[in-house]
């Protein structure tokens, strides 16, 4: 005897369900049942997944729900009456019935959601037809009325079923688990069958597959509760046997009701639903009267030809690919798609919303003759076929960017022009992954927090490549360790392996939207507005995710917000107002040489896609000299293809030779200098060096990139097929194909790397031109973010752009530019980045401003503004910010606050009760507000202030009286470090704003600390030794400086520290002040050079200061050391406060009286007579051990002065330090050119060792031909 299970609830019941449709299906076809049914809670969220799982394994699948029944009407929301709601189990039998379905589980969650998703009696008659209903579970109005009711309150209610579905389609349910209830319920039931002719259907309300199952199902019955698993008093299910169970199982319970198995099978049969995939569902676009969809996109793509090729619009080759791309998209049918997006693309740009397409779409002519993409294909070798390939029958997908404040106004377009009920948004749904799982179960079982924590933390987090906990305990011996340390431990790990991957939670879309040519309702169930997605202007999301919605031949659009956008569009805006300059997407040069030495020079803060300092180091390394060398840097800089980076660079700069395997390769790969990185590449390779079609050639794409081996297999005899006829060796071409497997790792899409290259250029362009009005826009657009608005604001500051703190009157709500008299252009403070400031307060000031001017006093202030309005809270953040300054001092300000509010209170009741014209305007008189005197200002606690609320110093800074003395020890700003070299050392200095330390795995303790400069913040890290003798120094708010080494392997660098100096203002005054009695040079002392310089006496360095002695658990020591002892350090002694240093940072230079002319490559004899007599220098050689012949170099180093000092200072100590990095006893000079001046440097105490290395890496700071070496003679 056979039996179909129809009363069934996978992990679409969200935590309630435990059943994976995969084990679900395949634990039916092994119990050879015919069939099973799906009836999630209130939802069809898995229906066509379901399905589509159900046919591949030849069970039928049958489509159901368990909706909610209001106990009134679905409109009534009383929390007394209507809380609680009937389940009702339905099923559909045709597609009728699915159609009905649709309707119900849509009105339940759009119309009727109060506590649950319903719908009412009303509703339910309404929508019967093609349905089969059973009298439900025990949650279900009919045994819930016999239980609390008795069986004569039910029988109306029943009556009234039988009524709408009819004995033919309504059936009488029995189960049987260990709840009391239920024998009532089936005894009664099983009685009242005589009066109705009742049918009969054994259930088991499945909520998992296998009975072991049910811990786990439990478990998520305690996660959506919040409950305790051990809480005796949580909802839980009565026992164990809600799982998938056997025919031989329900025949024992059922076997001896009359029909109860076989009505299932009798239902099995009658339910007959195809949800199979029909074509696509394109909406209707009007054209013009006389025009079909076809003739009018082509029309367009004329119109647009002309616009955006012009004198090149006769082309033969423009209008073959032209040609070739419409035939292709009106045999494919996708003619209405291109003109729906070419028409909220128009839109926009009538709107003056700024858009960019971007992804594959790229590749298409026809979307950028329809000002749809941004990238002429052609010229950038961008392939149709990678778009939209005509020999695999799916979709176009062109995803749009538009700016992220107007993105809204799009989609109300959107909603509007093919009504509200043919747009959707798309749900997601949110999965337990390893390290979610691992903290959802450790909260039911009640596992300490700590513990939890410290579990889920060994899981590797990487984004874009999940593990799961099985990986996890195979390749994390930590994890594994810890899964082995103790009982509980085991058991959590193993129960959240369980859990992984269930469905937690459902959200919405970030873009996708549905467009269809009929009601969406039709195709797919529609949910409320999820979390988060409330002020969408379009209020419907289907039930179905992307691909489902996909496979099912709906038109998705994309609506992406790209804050970049924002940015240029409001920075043109500026431009077009202050300049007269009109710039656009279409008109911003991508060609400019300016642009690309800025990128050259790292200065990338705010730039698309390139800043950061990993990206920034590698453009400070590559200096891109075009648009080319930026796309393959957005094409490269991701994990994996990130190790072709070094490679790139150096065949850029001919550092090292460009092979290809075969000649034929040259052309495709040249523009990479041999080196694959882009799909279209291998597609290109594969047309013109094995004769495949450039469909074919899609198909060999996409196997690499999913790694399909039966297909990568097949292409590879092809490939090398195609290739041998075209006369390429076999070895050659089985060599070539190897390479491009091992492609399918890094391939990108130039497509999208080019669109996105292409805005990446043009931000720096406007960066590099219009610095105020970019920086402007991007402060702006990120003042949400304390922490990018002082990443920013330390940037303008490093460019010289003055950036003022709020003000109440001159600061609006976005940051603002303001000018001075002299030319010069600075920055306000946008009240809106203040925390607190709501954006109705601060526009109440903004109105009153321009309607009245400048407030003159604060007793203007309070007089003009009704304080009540504005709040209390935003006053205080705007007075402790420094926005109310010109009125008094913000200590005075706070304290007086209530008094300020009073009398602003006072004031406008006044007013509204008419009393003005007594007390006010008439007689003069009014309440005055007075600062209370003698309030102490205490800097610091202002600071922190405005530390606090804006996110960075605005008035001052902490470090301000260190600079003075530190700008001489430092070689980098934060800023500076994405462009120094990995290993390259680096000293440091700042404020300590965070300090942890971390116990490594042998036992041992080392610390990170988080130092912040004037520009931004900096990662230190101290291993054992470091952190012992320095750790207890790093406590917050401490200056220190610091000298390491740049660890630059992960995004951010990091300076590995082995020397600390504690900062403190006397010591560091004193030694400001015997230094500037000494000779100094402006780029050691920003002071101008005398005339005549003596020699100034230099104290030997006392020894040795860093060790490459590291533990195990660190870094090697770099390979360039012998030995355990790194060289004395390359700046003063770092001494401790109490003995204040007399000499300059640097060990004193011989100085000459300035030259009248030196060439850069002369020797050295000739270089001292051209500047004049050498004054006597005193050396400190290191002793040379008897017998030693070596031979002793003199390096002399060419510095420039380009005009910044501080730079300039930071630049010579970056050489300085290579010199003595090497050890050795070679000597070395410099020479400096500076203001029409220059100067001989000589280091009598210092020695250096040449190599090749040194003077390769000296060269790449000074550039080639300032690098002098030659022999000295020994006397």
């Amino acid at each position: 005897m056979s039996f179909v299970h129809l009363h069934v609830h996978t992990q679409y019941s969200l935590l309630d369900g435990f059943s994976h449709i995969k084990k679900l299906i395949g634990r039916t076809k092994e119990m050879e049942m015919p069939a099973v049914a799906i009836t999630d809670h209130g939802t069809m969220f898995g229906v066509i997944e379901f399905f589509n799982a159900a046919r591949e394994a030849g069970v039928k699948p049958i489509i159901g729900l368990e909706a909610y029944l209001a106990a009134r009407r679905m409109s009534d929301h009383d929390p007394q009456q209507d809380k609680h709601s009937y389940h009702m189990l339905l099923l559909a039998e045709n597609q009728t019935g699915y159609q009905n379905l649709l309707k119900i589980a849509s009105a339940a969650q759009t119309e009727g959601f109060y506590y649950y998703p319903r719908i009412d009696h009303e509703f339910l008659a309404a929508h019967s037809e093609g349905l089969i209903a059973t009298s439900g579970c025990l949650s279900a109005e009919v045994p819930r009325l016999i239980v609390e009711r008795g069986v004569e309150y039910a029988l109306p209610k029943l009556d009234w079923y039988y009524q709408v579905f009819g004995p033919d389609r309504f059936f009488l349910e029995l189960q049987q688990h260990n709840i009391k209830e239920l024998a009532l319920v089936n005894r009664a039931l099983l009685e009242l069958g005589p009066r109705y002719g009742a049918r009969y259907i054994a259930t088991n309300d499945a909520h998992y597959v296998d009975r072991a199952d049910a811990r786990y199902q439990d478990i998520l019955l305690a996660i959506q509760t919040g409950s305790l698993l051990s809480d005796p008093k949580r909802m839980r299910m009565g026992d164990d046997t809600y799982y998938l169970r056997s025919p031989q199982e329900m025949a024992e319970l059922f076997g001896n009701v009359p029909g109860a198995l076989e009505n299932t099978l009798l239902i099995a049969e009658r339910c007959n639903v195809d949800l199979s995939s029909h074509g696509y569902h394109l909406p209707i676009f009007e054209v013009p009267e006389g025009h079909t969809a076809e003739t009018y996109l082509r029309q367009l793509c004329q119109e647009g030809l002309q616009r955006r090729y012009g004198p090149r619009a006769s082309d033969t080759v423009v209008l073959e690919r032209l040609e070739y791309e419409l035939s292709v998209i009106h045999k494919m049918g996708f003619d209405a798609y291109f003109l729906i997006v070419w028409d909220l693309c128009r839109y926009a740009r009538q709107e003056g919303i700024w858009y960019n397409a971007r992804g594959s779409a790229a590749g298409s002519m026809v979307a950028y003759v329809l000002d749809i993409t941004l990238v002429e294909p052609i010229e950038q070798g961008l392939i149709f076929e990678r778009f939209l390939n005509p020999g695999r029958i799916s979709m176009p997908d062109i995803d749009l960017d538009f700016q992220d404040d107007r993105r809204a106004h799009v989609m109300q377009y959107c909603a509007q022009k093919y009504g509200a009920d043919h747009v959707a948004q798309i749900i997601t749904f949110g999965t337990l992954g390893a390290r979610a799982a691992i903290r959802d179960v450790g909260r039911v079982l009640d596992v300490p927090l700590s513990e939890v924590d410290r579990v889920s933390k060994l899981i590797p987090n990487q984004p874009g490549k999940p593990i799961n906990i099985a990986t996890a305990l195979d390749e994390v011996p930590e994890f594994k360790a810890v899964y082995e340390e103790a009982d509980y431990l085991k058991q959590l790990i193993d129960t959240a392996r369980e859990m992984e991957g269930s469905i937690r939670n459902a959200g919405t879309h970030a873009a996708g939207v549905v467009i269809t040519d009929r009601p969406i309702i039709e195709y797919a169930p529609l949910h409320r507005p999820t979390s988060g997605s409330e002020d969408s202007p379009i209020k419907a999301v289907t039930q179905f995710e992307m691909a489902i919605v996909e496979s099912q031949g709906l038109l998705k659009v994309d609506f992406l917000g790209l804050v970049t956008l924002t940015i240029m569009q409001r920075a043109c805006k500026l431009i077009a107002e202050r300049h007269g300059v009109q710039l656009g997407l279409d008109t911003i040069p991508l060609d400019d040489p300016a642009t690309f030495e800025l990128l050259g020079r790292g200065l990338t803060a705010g730039v698309f896609q390139l800043e950061g300092s990993g990206m920034t180091r590698y453009l400070v390394q590559m200096k891109p000299r075009n648009l080319a060398n930026v796309i393959a840097m957005v094409a490269l800089y991701r994990p994996g293809p990130l190790e072709f980076i070094p490679q790139y660079i150096r065949r850029m700069h001919n550092e090292e030779p460009v092979t290809y395997r075969h000649p034929s390769m040259e052309p495709i790969f040249a523009e990479t200098y041999g080196i694959p990185i882009y799909q279209e590449q291998i597609m290109r390779a594969a047309v013109e060096m094995a004769g495949y079609t450039p469909s074919e050639s899609d198909e060999l794409r996409k196997a690499i990139a999913k790694k399909q081996k039966d297909k990568i297999e097949k292409h590879h005899k092809k490939f090398v097929a195609g290739a041998v006829q075209r006369g390429i060796p076999e070895e050659t071409a089985d060599a070539i194909f190897a390479d491009w497997e091992e492609f399918a790792r890094y391939g990108f899409n130039k497509s999208h790397a080019a669109d996105y290259g292409v805005i990446a250029v043009q931000t720096a362009y406007l960066k590099v031109h219009y610095p105020v009005e970019y920086m402007t826009a991007v402060l702006s657009a990120s003042m949400s973010e304390t922490e990018k608005v002082a990443f920013y604001v330390a940037d303008c500051r490093s460019m010289g752009i003055e950036v003022l703190p709020p003000d109440v009157n001159s600061s609006g709500w976005d940051f603002t530019i303001e000018d001075y008299e002299d030319g010069r252009s600075a920055i306000r403070f946008g009240m809106g980045a203040v925390k607190n400031a709501g954006q109705t307060s601060v526009d109440l000031i903004f109105q009153e401003r321009q309607a009245g001017g400048p407030f003159r006093d604060l007793n203007d202030f309070a007089h003009r503004l009704d304080l009540r309005q504005v709040g209390k809270r935003t006053l205080e953040s705007l007075i402790k910010v420094g926005a109310l300054d010109r009125f008094g001092p913000r200590p005075a300000l706070l304290q007086a606050l209530d008094r300020i509010l009073s009398v602003s209170s006072s004031h406008f009741r006044a007013l509204q009760a008419g009393q003005m014209s007594l007390f006010g305007a008439v007689s003069g008189i009014r309440e005055e507000i007075s600062l209370p005197s003698g309030v102490a200002v205490d800097r610091r606690q202002q600071l922190e202030w405005e530390r606090e609320l804006i996110g960075l110093y605005v008035s001052d800074h902490p470090l301000n009286p260190y600079l003075n003395a530190l700008k001489h020890k430092i070689t980098h700003l934060s800023g500076e470090l994405g462009s120094a070299r990995p290993g390259e050392r680096v000293v440091v200095a700042g404020l300590i704003t965070g300090s942890r330390p971390h116990q490594t795995k042998s036992g041992k303790w080392m610390g990170f600390v988080t130092l912040e400069d004037v520009q931004g913040k900096i990662d230190l890290v101290f291993f054992a030794r470091a952190w012992q003798e320095y750790g207890k120094q790093m406590r917050p708010d401490v200056v220190i400086c610091a000298e390491g080494r740049l660890d630059a392997e992960s995004n951010e660098p990091k300076v590995l520290v082995d020397k600390v100096a504690v900062q403190q203002l006397d010591a560091l005054e004193m030694e400001d002040v015997s230094s500037s009695t000494a000779p100094s040079y402006d780029f050691l002392n920003d002071v101008e050079l005398p005339e005549q310089s003596a020699v100034m006496a230099v104290a030997e360095p006392s020894g040795p200061a860093y060790s490459s002695d590291w533990e195990e658990d660190g870094p090697p020591p770099p390979p360039t050391w012998e030995g355990d002892e790194f060289p004395p350090p390359p700046v003063q002694e770092l001494l401790p406060p109490s003995q204040p240093v007399s000499r300059p940072v640097m060990p004193a230079p011989v100085a000459l009286a300035p030259a009248t002319t030196v060439a850069a490559a002369t020797e050295r004899k000739e270089m001292a007579a051209s500047v004049g007599p050498v004054m006597p220098t005193s050396y400190i050689l290191p002793p040379v051990p008897s017998g030693n012949t070596q031979q002793q170099h003199m390096i002399t180093v060419i510095l420039r002065s380009n005009g910044n000092k501080a730079a300039d200072s930071r630049h010579l100590r970056r050489v300085y330090h290579e010199l003595v990095a090497c050890p050795g006893n070679d000597k070395f000079s410099m020479l400096v050119f500076e203001n029409g001046h220059s100067y001989f440097l000589e280091f009598p105490n210092d020695t250096t060792g040449y190599t090749p290395e040194l003077l390769q890496r000296l060269t790449k700071i000074v550039g080639e031909g300032n690098v002098n070496v030659e022999l000295l003679k020994v006397l």
